[in-house]
């Protein structure tokens, strides 16, 4: 079985979606520390990708 490659949309659309279902008071409390940890993986993912385009953006302009 072959993983999605993630992107930076793909992590972003899931970090709002799992904000949505915590705003919406209906997940079942067994799911919360699951869905908490995911988001902070998916939030280091896309602070980790913006840097690294940061960087990269920072060498193009240099020429």
């Amino acid at each position: 079985m072959s993983k999605k490659k993630l992107t930076y949309q793909s992590a972003y659309n899931e970090l709002q979606s799992i904000c949505e279902q915590l705003e919406s008071e209906e997940v079942d409390v067994d799911q919360i520390t699951d869905l908490v940890k995911r988001a902070n993986e998916l939030v280091k993912y896309c602070q980790d990708r913006l840097r690294s385009i940061e960087k990269d953006l920072n060498t193009v302009t240099k020429d």
